[in-house]
């Protein structure tokens, strides 16, 4: 009976050793194709950050293809994107308390509504590839008019425009700019 309990414990080690192993090698590729980023801005006593992952376009249609027009989109690749501030900021005219948040958006032809969620999630999609987001815990969402990106940008891209002030989301030959204050 110990020998049995023995090498039952063995093959259990054994087994979740392996399925961790598994699970790094499959986030280590995932994250070839989409790498994480990290931007900065700092002014006036504020400092936002944003991480985010950095899917390519890779000859698809993103906009009304890959991200369907309508439908709650994560913001990038793999995980949830967030978005951390460390005062209290007004983005379009509404507050935002400072704290983290995940940063969701809803892609329309043109205008996207842009939406920060006080709840953490640890991917951006569930099994069925359907944004994580739920919508009770949403704090702050704002449309902004969607702009024209010329040249595309093969890389989805989040950047900070200093002379607005604004958040810059751009891939493709879709760029949105959210007003920060």
């Amino acid at each position: 009976m110990k020998k049995a309990l023995k090498l039952t414990g063995i093959v259990v080690g054994v087994l979740v050793v392996l399925l961790f192993v598994a699970f790094k090698v499959i986030q280590a590729n995932t994250k070839k194709a989409s790498p994480e980023a990290t931007v900065e801005y700092k002014q006036n006593g504020a400092e936002i950050s944003v991480f985010y992952n950095r899917p390519s376009k890779k000859g698809r249609v993103i906009f009304g293809g890959l991200e369907p027009y309508g439908k709650v989109w994560r913001t990038g690749a793999n995980e949830a994107t967030t978005f951390t501030t460390n005062k209290d900021l007004t983005i379009g005219g509404k507050p935002l308390p400072a704290g983290k948040y995940t940063l969701w958006t809803i892609p329309e032809k043109d205008t996207w509504t842009v939406i920060f969620n006080g709840k953490q999630y640890s991917w951006g999609v569930n099994f069925d590839q359907v944004a994580s987001r739920e919508a009770e815990a949403d704090v702050l969402q704002i449309q902004v008019p969607v702009e024209v990106q010329n040249p595309p940008l093969e890389q989805f891209t989040i950047s900070f425009d200093e002379s607005v002030p604004a958040m810059v989301l751009a891939w493709d030959a879709t760029r949105v700019s959210v007003p920060l204050k």
